[in-house]
């Protein structure tokens, strides 16, 4: 027969476990721009892919891994950072005709609902806008890692993530068909614990 000490003690332990997860709290971190990426692509006339990548990207991910539905994403992009790596577009990107950096000089994305896919995988829904027009868009996200950065000794978390946009719902209708009114933002992000 088994006794008494034997069987509460695994049970003390089961009850630790659970107290210590169910207790988890989401953590917050602020994204590093140095470690973030936001490439754009586009077909150009069937030819080629052509990318624009946006620099200096900041925001903030509250991230709980416990109840991804808690989490959300705040980012701004900004605009007037846009680099095409042909100078002549990159002109004409930032111009009246697209963009219009000068009175838009940036896009935000704020998240509306997470949701998990398992194995690391989430949709990301929220609203991009861009040029004064809000749109609902949704991220395909992978989480990568999540733990003590080994040089910052400090948390650190980071994402993949996925969308596709139709750039004539930001009234962006340049060459369209002949130059996809598809665009694809791929996005890579490290974000550090915020103090």
């Amino acid at each position: 027969m088994l006794s008494m000490k034997k069987i509460a003690t695994p049970l003390v332990l089961s009850l630790g476990l659970w107290a210590q997860f169910s207790h988890a709290e989401a953590q917050t971190y602020q994204l590093n721009p140095e470690h973030t990426s936001v490439v754009m692509s586009w077909s150009h006339f069937g030819f080629s892919h052509p990318t624009a990548d946006i620099s200096g990207t900041s925001g903030t991910l509250v991230f709980d891994s416990a109840n991804p539905e808690k989490s959300k994403v705040d980012v701004t992009l900004p605009l007037a950072n846009i680099d095409t790596h042909v100078e002549a577009l990159t002109t004409e990107f930032k111009g009246d005709q697209y963009f219009n950096t000068g009175t838009y000089p940036t896009a935000t994305f704020r998240s509306t609902r997470v949701i998990s896919q398992g194995n690391n995988r989430y949709e990301v829904q929220g609203d991009l806008t861009l040029k004064g027009v809000t749109r609902p868009v949704t991220l395909h996200a992978t989480l990568n890692k999540q733990g003590e950065h080994p040089m910052l000794k400090k948390q650190a978390i980071g994402f993949d993530a996925t969308a596709t946009v139709k750039r004539s719902d930001f009234n962006l209708k340049q060459y369209i068909p002949a130059v996809s009114d598809d665009v694809t933002l791929t996005i890579s992000t490290e974000a550090y614990a915020a103090k």
